[in-house]
């Protein structure tokens, strides 16, 4: 559009004072977005500065979670190792009497004493170990001790048993499982659920859900005792919820430094 006219003073002032309030208005609009956007921008790097923090800690808190867990794999794998150096030494006893009794003869009534005697030397050794049912794993023991005493097997026979028990004992190092177990809790004898890892560690839940462990005296013997912490609580419930499934291989976080003390001593 095109002026018929050139503007008069009055107009072309009147339109140059609008131009400047345009220009003003935009100019402060700039500057309100430039220091908006600066805002946000320090804003956001405190955001990350934050996040950086949070990931140091995780990063720490990770290193101390595997260096805690590679630590107790090794106290495990020593305790594993001597529970089965005491299984295949009486192994290798067993088979140096049965040498002995072939040599003498099936029926020799010479090698019965050395026979019990590695029948009372097998009993200590399910004794010194978890208490996962050690009556019933005694009780084969003396079934066998009291035909051989009774003169209902020979020596032969009883190594032969002897030796089968020894076989069953090797593969409960190396099973790990859910069993049903009455234990001696708080005075009571109650049946229990039973988590067995080969035979390092037991755990108990009971019919009210509540979670404990097998723990093991300065003296050798064990006792059977609840968790408090509810972080020991939910890390045994998390082991049962895996047996049930039948999730016998994984990473677990369970606790385990009271139950090696003895090993420690």
């Amino acid at each position: 559009m095109f002026l018929s006219k050139p503007l008069s003073f009055i107009q072309r002032w009147c339109l140059i004072s609008l131009l400047m309030a345009c220009q003003l208005t935009l100019t402060a609009q700039a500057q309100d977005n430039t220091e908006a956007m600066a805002k946000q921008l320090i804003e956001l790097r405190g955001q990350v500065e934050d996040l950086q923090a949070e990931l140091q800690i995780l990063q720490s808190e990770h290193n101390q979670t595997m260096a805690y867990l590679n630590t107790r794999k090794a106290e495990l794998n020593a305790q594993l190792d001597r529970q089965q150096l005491m299984i295949k030494q009486a192994e290798r006893d067993l088979a140096n009497t049965q040498t002995q009794i072939q040599a003498l003869g099936a029926d020799s009534a010479h090698m019965v004493p050395d026979v019990i005697n590695m029948i009372d030397q097998l009993m200590a050794t399910i004794e010194a170990g978890i208490p996962f049912k050690h009556l019933a794993r005694q009780e084969v023991l003396q079934q066998i001790k009291r035909n051989l005493v009774a003169d209902k097997i020979t020596a032969q026979q009883a190594i032969n048993q002897m030796w089968a028990f020894v076989e069953d004992e090797l593969r409960l190092t190396q099973e790990n499982g859910l069993y049903s177990q009455t234990i001696a809790l708080n005075g009571e004898d109650v049946l229990v659920e039973v988590a067995k890892l080969g035979t390092a560690l037991m755990y108990f839940k009971t019919k009210q859900n509540q979670y404990g462990h097998a723990l093991k005296a300065n003296d050798g013997s064990y006792t059977f005792k609840l968790f408090e912490s509810e972080s020991q609580k939910q890390a045994v419930a998390n082991l049962f919820d895996s047996l049930q499934k039948q999730i016998r291989q994984g990473l677990f976080e369970l606790p385990i430094s009271a139950q090696l003390k003895g090993a420690q001593q």
